[in-house]
């Protein structure tokens, strides 16, 4: 592995003029005849993966990945990406993801596990190239990044999967299904909460610098965000989640899960205003705690409907809590609860992998699978056809997809704009009042000073 880092970070050692110089081919050269990227595969074939990120996350989505070609591995980092290094000896090693893209031209897919400012422009990348992209989640940092993805993914056709691995789940595929025969009626309140934040918030950036730790390239995990100063223990590994300018905390790091089971099954799209009533917010870091209220209008036949969402310990009211009490004798540390016209269904989960349904006129919470009104629902929606835990199935299915075998159920149709929704509340945070949101317009109609918010000033040298 030595001499695969050391022939790596000698090919790494491009001044300014060279890179511009290789990034000018790159454009020029990737929508080339004979491009890998561009041929068909069949279900028998192996996909040739690249992977970008390959500590924490990263190493689960490579292993999730292993019944493929590993081609090459990237990661800013060469310490945390000595493991998976040296799990998979064949696949080179780069720092640099542009390179690797430019590179690794016979790369069919790219699998995306980076702290959250980074995945818009990889991702972007990798589409323009032809490339199938795995994108863990959330999709963005920002709904002009998300909005930008949408749209690439449209024009290119390319395979596309958000990382929200409950996605896979039967549980939660039968709880829309349950939910949109109206068995509970009309839902006009969601109440979903979790036990984020788990790392450090509501806190200001620490003064100096530390030095930089051996292996660790701090311009390239910046990447487009602003340039600070590496500060020991502050920002990497993992604890980026709280910070602004790399992370989306709580909202970005739990709502792609469990958001995505009522998302789909209300149709909910996007909200028409939404508010936060938070423990304060300097300009650094999330709040310790918030609750976000987003208000959507009548969709078709279903009812207008308020989503409540709860950070940093707060819950639902009391009286929604006594149904759950009952069945758990304490609330959970996250979930969901969808409070319909005819009753509830409750997830207990992150992933909405398990769920139980109470009609008005019965005195407790029944298990999905075993309630009678439940059994009598057809299936509509596919199941996953893989085998292994959520994740393995959710990555499973998109290799599929990618040799024409299947479709993704997270693709970034779905994805992106469960990602504008998430990313709208980090935005009103930063609010005292209620925000209207123009979707159509990209703006807050009566807030413009908020619209700087949307959309992120990339350093030099980065674009989207």
């Amino acid at each position: 592995m030595e001499n695969t880092l050391a022939k790596s970070n000698q090919s790494l050692q491009l001044n300014r003029r060279k890179f511009l110089a290789l990034s000018g081919l790159a454009a020029g050269s990737l929508a080339l005849p004979g491009c890998a990227s561009r041929r068909i595969l069949t279900p028998t074939d192996k996909l040739n993966i690249v992977c970008v990120g390959a500590g924490g996350k990263g190493a689960s989505d490579i292993d999730n990945c292993s019944s493929e070609n590993i081609l090459a591995i990237c990661d800013v980092d060469e310490v945390r990406a000595a493991p998976a290094l040296a799990k998979y000896p064949k696949a080179k090693f780069y720092k640099d993801w542009r390179v690797m893209l430019e590179r690794e031209r016979t790369a069919d897919a790219v699998v995306i596990s980076t702290p959250d400012h980074t995945h818009a422009t990889i991702a972007a990348e990798a589409m323009r190239s032809k490339r199938a992209v795995f994108c863990q989640k959330p999709l963005t940092r920002t709904v002009h990044e998300a909005r930008v993805l949408s749209q690439l993914a449209r024009d290119k056709k390319v395979v596309t999967q958000m990382g929200n691995q409950g996605s896979a789940e039967d549980g939660l595929r039968r709880a829309i299904e349950v939910v949109q025969s109206g068995l509970i009626g009309q839902i006009r309140n969601l109440h979903v909460w979790t036990n984020r934040p788990i790392w450090p918030q509501g806190i200001e950036r620490p003064p100096g610098s530390d030095p930089i730790p051996p292996g660790l390239d701090w311009d390239l995990w910046l990447g487009p965000a602003p340039v600070r100063p590496f500060k020991k223990d502050v920002y990497h590994p993992f604890k980026w989640r709280g910070w602004q300018d790399f992370g989306t905390g709580a909202l970005g790091d739990m709502g792609c899960h469990t958001v995505n089971m009522p998302f789909r099954a209300l149709q909910l799209g996007l909200p028409r205003t939404v508010e936060a009533d938070t423990s304060g917010l300097n300009n650094e870091t999330y709040p310790k705690d918030a609750r976000i209220r987003y208000v959507f209008p009548e969709r078709g036949n279903m009812a207008a409907t308020d989503l409540w969402w709860y950070s940093g310990g707060r819950l639902p009211d009391e009286f929604l809590q006594t149904h759950i009490k009952r069945l758990m004798d304490r609330m959970p540390t996250s979930g969901c609860l969808l409070v319909g016209d005819k009753g509830l269904l409750f997830s207990p989960d992150d992933y909405g992998g398990r769920f139980f349904i109470k009609l008005w006129d019965e005195e407790d919470l029944t298990p999905g699978s075993q309630h009678e009104a439940v059994l009598q629902i057809p299936k509509t929606i596919p199941r996953n056809r893989f085998q292994g835990d959520s994740g393995l199935r959710h990555a499973q299915e998109w290799i599929a997809a990618c040799k024409g075998d299947g479709t993704c159920y997270s693709d970034f149709a779905m994805a992106t704009q469960l990602t504008e929704l998430l990313l709208l509340g980090c935005v009103a945070m930063h609010s005292d009042h209620k925000l209207k949101w123009n979707a159509r317009a990209m703006r807050f109609d009566d807030a413009p000073q908020f619209d700087s918010l949307l959309k992120s000033e990339y350093r030099s040298g980065w674009t989207l």
